[in-house]
């Protein structure tokens, strides 16, 4: 049997407890001095300092630069690449939900479609698969799908046609992966669960398995979406006039190549910048209920970083 080993409240110093003459030392902390921090911001400033400086003793006409900016021909071209890669992330999403269930299906024929069309359509580059679409008419004259629908190839396949074709089947065989990762992060005891109840599979999909899937869905969707505004650019060469193509006639015609360049590079990091807000206010609504706290917003980001800038200035 072990002994119970009393302290003596008397015993202690005095100053040490509430007992004491004295009470307790406030204790003085001391911020500790993170100079490795100050050191890799000064050397990023500097660089980009002087990345800002050779541009600005580069041969480039920034005037022209400015003036072309909301040149109505680029607009349009803006308008053009919003709208085919909008459409074809569209069609790509329904496509990828249609093959990622006909993957994971128990038959084995449209599990063995489903991923001989992944296979191919990652396969291959998009740059291919455009020129592909552009030149069919070179194999196939008409399109003929019988009673319902025949006429010749040339105009059928318009240049918005091939864009979407190539952009929405290729992104097609990426959002299949996606989607099925998303819906196998579900566990099989909630599908168990609902067939259980009397519901069918569409329902069990549609219902309990998707909305739960969509936390691990929409993070890598919001990034292809962000993908597909830059790889637009590539269905220039089947003569659809989007932003670069829409940039290059401009530059080609004032001899101003470059400066024509920039307008295109300010307008692609100006959408992608829009579209990755939306991605995280998405991100963030469908993260409710998968965590205790959602993550801060943008604006809160900066109001915390402030207030933490301040306190380390007031401090030092």
């Amino acid at each position: 049997m072990t002994d119970k080993i009393h302290k003596d409240p008397a015993a202690a110093p005095a100053g040490s407890g509430p007992s004491g003459s004295t009470p307790y030392e406030a204790i003085k902390a001391v911020p500790v001095r993170h100079y490795g921090r100050w050191v890799s911001a000064v050397v990023v400033v500097v660089l980009l300092g002087w990345l800002v400086y050779a541009f600005s003793q580069g041969n480039v006409i920034w005037d022209t630069v400015w003036d072309k900016v909301f040149d109505p021909s680029i607009i349009s071209g803006l308008w053009n690449t919003i709208l085919i890669s909008v459409a074809s992330m569209a069609l790509g999403l329904v496509l990828g939900v249609l093959f990622a269930v006909m993957r994971l299906s128990k038959n084995p024929v449209t599990g063995a479609v489903a991923w001989l069309y992944i296979w191919f359509f990652r396969g291959t580059p998009v740059y291919v698969q455009l020129l592909v679409w552009f030149n069919l008419s070179l194999i196939f004259q008409y399109i003929d799908l019988g009673p319902i629908y025949k006429n010749e190839t040339v105009d059928v396949m318009t240049p918005f046609m091939v864009a979407l074709l190539g952009l929405g089947l290729n992104e097609g065989a990426y959002m299949a992966e996606i989607v099925r990762a998303g819906i196998q992060s579900v566990d099989e005891g909630q599908t168990e669960a609902a067939h259980a109840l009397g519901m069918s599979q569409t329902k069990t999909m549609g219902r309990i398995v998707l909305p739960q899937a969509m936390r691990v869905i929409v993070p890598p969707t919001g990034n292809e979406f962000i993908n597909m505004l830059k790889t637009s650019s590539l269905v220039s060469a089947v003569q659809y006039t989007e932003l670069l193509r829409a940039s290059s006639n401009i530059g080609s015609t004032a001899g101003a190549v470059m400066e024509m360049l920039f307008v295109a590079s300010i307008w692609y990091l100006a959408l992608t910048s829009v579209f990755s807000v939306g991605q995280y206010y998405l991100e963030r609504r469908f993260s409710r209920g998968s965590t205790r706290n959602l993550p801060p917003t943008p604006w809160q980001r900066v109001k915390a970083n402030l207030t933490t800038f301040k306190r380390s200035a007031v401090s030092g």
